[in-house]
């Protein structure tokens, strides 16, 4: 009698890119192996699988113990299919057991296995250009309404970020005087080239709400280089403006 060929279940399991060694790595405790892996700008997806677990061979004694009848089954996962030893090996699906042949039977039942779990300290509370190649990748974009820029600020809406930036532009908000509208750009300030997302910061005082760190300037506006950590807003790809709130602000 030969052995049955090796049943597989797969599973696909999407994570942030860069970290995808560590992903592998958790479920690879569990049991599951890599199959493939496919790349995106932000995110990897990993094809998963693992053998189908199959219970060893159990008796089950029907009745009182006096007159008992031994059945020996091989349960697969929870899909009703049995392996009959005496058929060679074919499969076939059991009839559900009445209420008379289940009487004073136990069967014992395989528990799911455990689904690994984020460790919430993997990702860093402030990413950076150095901890987030997603960041990296954004900040270094020719095309500040590149679609990747939606879906990072979809992904790490809520998120602070921080990076080296400058103010591309500065304009009163509305009709107000001392509150503005700040277009804010990766790296140095540049007339000639300019890389990444627009970066908006959006109805700001420049003495209140940009949380200085260092020495406080007498004045900014449109030239200075800063230094941002910032949450991300919501992206608006009809203007191209990735918005931030400012946290804390240094003038480099």
């Amino acid at each position: 009698m030969t052995d049955e060929a090796v049943r597989y279940e797969t599973r696909t399991v999407k994570c942030v890119r860069g970290m995808e060694a560590r992903t592998a790595a958790r479920w690879e405790q569990d049991g599951w192996e890599v199959v493939s892996q496919k790349q995106g700008r932000l995110q990897s997806e990993l094809l998963l699988r693992r053998p189908v677990r199959k219970l060893s061979r159990r008796t089950i004694v029907i009745g009182g113990g006096v007159a008992a009848a031994i059945v020996v089954v091989i349960v697969l996962g929870a899909t009703g299919v049995f392996d009959d030893d005496s058929n060679g090996g074919s499969d076939a699906v059991a009839d559900p057991p009445s209420a008379s042949s289940t009487a004073g039977s136990r069967v014992e039942t395989p528990e799911p296995s455990a689904t690994p779990r984020s460790d919430p300290q993997a990702e860093p509370a402030v990413l950076t250009a150095a901890n987030s190649p997603e960041l990296a990748a954004l900040l270094q974009l020719g095309d500040n309404c590149d679609p990747s820029i939606d879906a990072f600020a979809k992904q790490y809406e809520g998120r602070t970020i921080a990076f080296d930036g400058s103010i591309l532009k500065m304009n009163n908000h509305g009709s107000y005087a001392t509150r503005y509208d700040m277009l804010i750009g990766a790296g140095d300030y540049s007339t000639t080239s300019n890389r990444g997302p627009s970066f908006q910061f959006e109805d700001v005082n420049t003495t209140f709400d940009m949380h200085y760190t260092g020495d406080v300037p007498d004045t900014i506006g449109e030239g200075t280089n800063l230094g941002v950590t910032a949450t991300v807003g919501a992206y608006n790809p009809t203007q191209c403006l990735s918005r931030l709130k400012p946290v804390e602000t240094s003038v480099r």
